[in-house]
């Protein structure tokens, strides 16, 4: 079956484009996009996918989204391809034109949707907030026109599942996203921790670096991808100033250097708020190592307290350096405590089981 895959922006590489890079690879699928980082996309190790770009977009919101939008919306291929995947929030409007289609969510928009209090609270600027409002308004009218258009739903996790009900009112089936379990390994337990994320505010990574700060005898490495727009650069500029000498923060790591800080770190942290599955914790458990999380999100549906790590309520900086604490002392006494429940349950979310789950769905 000819296949097409659709994503919003391939100019900065975070979880949602790794799924749609595995697609693309694993079904011999090109992927229609609008920016294209060649450079980001062969580091993680993608050389060979097609990327074909529908034309360039800005990179400051809110016109980089709008402009990505309109631009799928105009999207006709025409029946060229027998299926195609939409692999995006803001490509979605590409189902209107493109049938039989199957939209794989990782989330309804979430400055529109379940983030829009915080968006707006915290990334808008007081006076702007007015014009946001309406912005917001026009594209949640937009998101639910074109969600009709969708000929299946598929989403990466039950909390993504429960928002896809509650704001636009739509059942989905769970496909958990891909992780190459076979890549990664387990070399040592080392002397530092590691956080892998996109530099954003609701990562929530000041906390990490507020935390480690107080523990000046354990260093964090912090791998954070970030685009070139405003938002990103100030968070990331913001983060690089209050982070202690014990903590380091690099970016664009190739996919072999990032396996070995998988191989050789103590143990991996994610404080994302309310994420909607969170890759990044797999492939540390997928290393043997275990993970300190707090307990919201999809984070809740991955990680087993006590078994592969420890989930953390209500989490602040404090109640994260009493987690790394505890774990440091178990780790003391059994080094490879977490080592096989964290590989066993990694394999659950192969990218062989993905593939099979989704050429189900496509073939069905």
């Amino acid at each position: 079956m000819k296949t097409a895959i659709f994503h919003n922006y391939m100019d900065n590489i975070g979880g949602a484009e790794i799924v749609g890079l595995t697609l693309a690879r694993e079904l011999k699928a090109p992927i229609y996009t609008t920016n294209i980082d060649y450079e980001k996309i062969r580091k993680m190790g993608f050389p060979d996918v097609k990327l074909i770009s529908i034309g360039k977009i800005p990179l400051n919101a809110p016109f980089r989204q709008q402009l990505a939008l309109w631009k799928f919306r105009r999207l006709d291929l025409k029946n060229k391809y027998d299926f195609y995947i939409i692999d995006g929030d803001w490509a979605m409007s590409g189902a209107v034109n493109n049938h039989p289609n199957l939209w794989y969510v990782h989330s309804p928009i979430r400055e529109i949707w379940d983030a829009y209090k915080y968006t707006r609270n915290n990334m808008v600027p007081a006076p702007l907030r007015g014009i946001f409002d309406l912005w917001v308004k026009c594209n949640r009218y937009l998101n639910k026109k074109y969600t009709e258009k969708v000929d299946k739903l598929v989403c990466n996790s039950n909390n993504t599942k429960n928002r896809l009900k509650k704001f636009l009112n739509k059942e989905a089936k769970v496909i958990n996203p891909p992780i190459e379990t076979s890549k990664f390994h387990y070399r040592k337990n080392g002397n530092f921790w590691l956080s892998v994320n996109r530099l954003l505010p609701p990562k929530r990574v000041e906390m990490q670096i507020n935390a480690f700060r107080k523990m000046p005898h354990e260093k964090l490495v912090i791998v954070g991808s970030y685009e070139q727009s405003r938002n990103f650069l100030k968070y990331t500029a913001y983060l690089k100033s209050i982070k202690p000498r014990n903590v380091e923060i690099t970016s664009w790591v190739d996919s072999k250097e990032l396996i070995e800080l998988y191989a050789n770190c103590k143990g991996f942290i994610a404080t994302a708020m309310d994420e909607d599955f969170g890759m990044t914790p797999i492939e540390a458990m997928a290393s043997g190592k275990p993970v300190i999380a707090c307990n919201e999100g999809g984070y809740k549906e991955t990680v087993i307290n006590n078994i592969t790590g420890k989930l953390i309520g209500g989490i602040t900086e404090e109640k994260l350096i009493k987690a790394v604490k505890e774990m440091n002392k178990e780790l003391e006494k059994q080094p490879e405590k977490y080592k096989k429940g964290c590989i066993k349950r990694a394999k659950e979310f192969d990218t062989k089981v993905f593939i099979k789950k989704m050429k189900g769905e496509i073939e069905r």
